[in-house]
């Protein structure tokens, strides 16, 4: 069997007990091991893999910061924070798991120049010593390097690892998202990281890559025949793909005034769901045959430039209503800014995929900040049927939910029960994870964290993948930098700015929820 057909739970480390099969041994060591990410998904997403037994007894978590922490500072304070979600009856199993934790403190600000502490190129020999002695010893086992850190720091911190003698052929490399702010930047960090690290070796991850749903897209197209006769433009209509959230960005204003919804949503989340919606069938489902398709479709993304942004794209702000804060109100360390009024807190995009499949399909993105609703979901949108005899229909709608509840629907016409004259009536079929599958449903986190230590980077993006998304991004950026009309308030608690709805309006189209 070709090594590429291999499940990726077989994967066995050179040094893993023979008693634990199926379980990863190695070194997982985490820049930024006690920040938010840390604390709110890889830990609690490494506590529930050891529960359900896939990891074996010898795995260690090696948290980095400047916290100046030792292992039991380190362990209390996990166990404050993640402790809520360890069930009644698994204390010892939560005992178990902290003990796999330890902590080294290393100035991480004093490698990049970042205001986080020190001068730019400094060498915090004592701490990059303390993890080499850490270390020491096991060698032949798996080390992941996990960078839950600013992007700035990618290339310093995979320097240093290579100048204190810690990568090894058996070493993997996490880059956390966003992979820089536009195109030069993000080829920027894969040139440094590249220097380091054979691709590979390299994990860009996106969570959303993790989730049931989006795994179930794949399964639902290419291991269910109904599917693929029907799924191009002789059929379908558009896809909507929205990524929606109550929320604002109380506190975080600093790091949105320079990141805004397009670089933070679009070029990661929503083009990773667009590729999984509009690849070809993939010849086998070997870890790159997958990722060659998805480039394919960014390849084939056509170019918004010039006068085209203001017809296919739309940027809006929400302001204060109803008792909530606008942008400009949210609580922050600094005022704002000129850049904090012309941030874009919402977006849509009028895509469209130029080959044989999605010839005059649109594809609509979506998404926004203080929205009435949090949702994550794929709509695709079928064409009616090319002669009713019934009146009253409506086009079929296969609707993919992300979250809050993982689920498939398919939006099928049905008849009223009663006598007389025929009445239709629009019904979903429904798959609820949560109701269909007793197992729990394991976090985003948990699978990409799995795939990580089995080495399968099928749901990770790769180097051309990145670029090539930052290719199609750039020109819409630049569009709106270039602009004086600042983006298009709306309401907080609403479902965007005007502007949004008239981009479907004007074909006859209206957003999901509109219909509903």
């Amino acid at each position: 069997m070709e090594p590429s057909t291999v499940s990726p739970l077989s994967t066995t480390p050179a040094d893993q007990p023979a008693d634990h099969p199926g379980t990863h041994t190695a070194d997982l060591v985490v820049f930024g091991g006690t920040g938010d990410l840390s604390m709110r998904k890889l830990i609690p997403a490494l506590y529930h893999s050891d529960r359900d037994g896939r990891l074996s007894p010898e795995f260690r978590v090696i948290a980095l910061s400047r916290g100046g922490l030792t292992d039991a500072d380190f362990r209390g304070k996990v166990d404050a924070e993640v402790r809520d979600q360890v069930p009644a009856d698994d204390q010892a199993g939560w005992q178990r798991f902290l003990g796999r934790l330890h902590h080294v403190s290393v100035d991480v600000g004093r490698h990049t120049g970042s205001d986080a502490g020190g001068d730019a190129g400094g060498t915090d020999t004592a701490g990059w010593g303390a993890l080499t002695r850490l270390l020491a010893g096991h060698e032949r086992r798996d080390r992941v390097f996990y960078l839950a850190s600013p992007p700035r720091t990618f290339g310093p911190f995979c320097r240093e690892l290579h100048e204190a003698g810690l990568v090894t052929p058996r070493s993997r490399v996490v880059l956390e998202k966003p992979l820089g702010h536009d195109l030069p930047s993000a080829q920027r960090i894969n040139d440094e990281v590249g220097a380091i690290f054979d691709e590979h070796q390299i994990f860009r991850i996106d969570h959303y890559l993790g989730k049931e749903t989006v795994q179930n897209l794949l399964v639902l197209r290419f291991a269910n025949a109904f599917l693929e006769p029907i799924w191009n433009s002789l059929w379908i209509d558009h896809v909507q793909i929205t990524a929606a959230e109550t929320v604002g960005t109380p506190g975080r204003r600093g790091y949105y005034d320079h990141a805004g919804a397009l670089r933070d949503m679009v070029q990661n989340h929503l083009l990773q769901l667009l590729t999984l919606t509009a690849m070809e069938p993939p010849a086998r489902s070997d870890r790159e045959a997958v990722r060659d398709e998805k480039v394919k479709v960014l390849q084939a993304l056509r170019p918004i430039t010039g006068t085209e942004v203001d017809r296919f794209t739309v940027r809006g702000q929400y302001v204060g209503a109803d008792g909530m804060p606008g942008y400009l109100d949210e609580p922050a360390s600094t005022p704002p800014t000129e850049a904090s009024r012309r941030v874009e807190t919402f977006t849509a995009i009028r895509a469209e995929v130029k080959n044989w499949r999605w010839a005059g399909v649109p594809f609509y993105l979506r998404t926004g900040k203080r929205m009435p609703y949090r949702r994550s979901e794929i709509v695709v949108q079928f064409k009616d049927v090319p002669h009713s005899i019934y009146p009253g229909g409506a086009p079929n709608r296969l609707v993919l939910r992300l979250q809050p509840e993982e689920g498939i629907q398919l939006h099928i016409m049905a008849k009223e029960p009663g006598a007389g004259e025929v009445t239709l009536k629009p019904v979903p079929l429904s798959l609820s994870f949560g109701e269909t599958f007793t197992t729990r449903v394991p976090e985003a986190y948990e699978r990409l964290l799995t795939d990580v230590l089995a080495g399968n980077p099928t749901l990770f993006m790769r180097r051309d993948e990145v670029e090539a998304a930052w290719r199609w991004i750039d020109p819409i950026l630049h569009a709106w930098e270039s602009q004086a009309e600042l983006p298009e308030p709306y309401p907080a608690g609403t479902t965007g700015p005007a502007g949004a709805h008239e981009l479907l309006g004007r074909s006859g189209r209206t957003w999901h929820e509109e219909d509903a």
